[in-house]
């Protein structure tokens, strides 16, 4: 039980930001939002320790300054992958770690947006690669345990040629390699017109592991014409509420208790490193080693 809440500065009140905004004000026990602002300077500068939302910036050098900066400092740095803190991937991750599949050998993530985002924000996250699939990098990271090694993109505009003139893909399978010699395939679509889709599987050498959507409620109606039941969660705060407020509850917990952050710099940095190949692999047409980038 911690003795006093933890004062917490939002630097940035975008969309994600006014997500943690809420979060930190109504379902934290530990910490209490003290101040609202813009970017105007780095905060590891003024010894303050960090959440930082994904990317921590849309390329190397600017990462790698920025992750310097923290290191100089001397204070904590965690990364915004709330994927990590859903029970669903956990449970998929315990299965690899305790050997419940025996050796990983295949990889599938299937991660789906319900629409797409507006144009405005296609033009400056970076892209599909960088604002969407970029969770999916670090969550194949997480769940199989190794680095990936080699990517290689299928994808076009199948959505809204809109995206296309923005400069932007919508649509795209990826293919893994991963340093242990897992292979993986990443499937990322703009847009699911029946909801959030967000499903994995880990195939291995003893067994299999997968994960469904989550939906509002566990009925199933069955009449003599049909079986059906209501669509998935729709939103992805709806899908990851609860995971959201686990990483911001990890946060405080590190910095009240000085502990590591269960999710580093280095974390964010090798997502964008894949994100980065990506780009160069759909751009090239052709398989992109991550050392190619970084």
């Amino acid at each position: 039980m911690l003795s006093k809440l933890l004062q917490v500065g939002l630097i940035g009140a975008g969309r994600i930001g006014q997500v943690h905004a809420a979060t930190i004000a109504y379902r934290v026990h530990g910490a209490q939002l003290a101040a609202v602002s813009d970017a105007v300077r780095e905060a590891a500068q003024a010894g303050k320790h960090i959440f930082c939302e994904k990317p921590v910036a849309l390329n190397l050098p600017d990462t790698d300054a920025a992750l310097d900066a923290v290191e100089r400092a001397g204070v904590k740095l965690q990364l915004g992958f709330n994927r990590r803190f859903d029970a669903n991937f956990a449970r998929v991750r315990r299965a690899v770690t305790t050997g419940e599949i025996g050796t990983p050998q295949i990889l599938h993530i299937i991660s789906r947006d319900p629409a797409p985002p507006p144009l405005a924000y296609v033009r400056s996250s970076g892209g599909i690669f960088l604002d969407m699939t970029i969770h999916d990098w670090d969550m194949a990271r997480f769940l199989i345990g190794s680095e990936i090694d080699e990517v290689y993109v299928q994808g076009g505009v199948m959505v809204d040629p809109a995206i296309g003139a923005a400069g932007d893909i919508d649509t795209h399978v990826t293919l893994l390699r991963f340093a242990n010699g897992v292979i993986g395939t990443i499937d990322n679509s703009r847009q699911a017109v029946y909801g959030y889709d967000q499903r994995v599987e880990v195939f291995g050498s003893a067994g299999a592991v997968q994960i469904d959507n989550n939906y509002p409620n566990t009925g199933v109606l069955s009449t003599a014409d049909a079986i059906h039941r209501d669509l998935p969660l729709n939103f992805f705060m709806e899908r990851y509420l609860d995971a959201f407020a686990a990483e911001v509850e990890a946060f405080v917990e590190a910095v009240a208790a000085d502990k590591p952050v269960p999710v580093s710099g280095h974390d964010g940095r090798m997502a964008l490193v894949v994100g980065l190949a990506a780009q160069k692999s759909y751009a090239e047409g052709r398989p992109v080693k991550t050392a190619e980038v970084g």
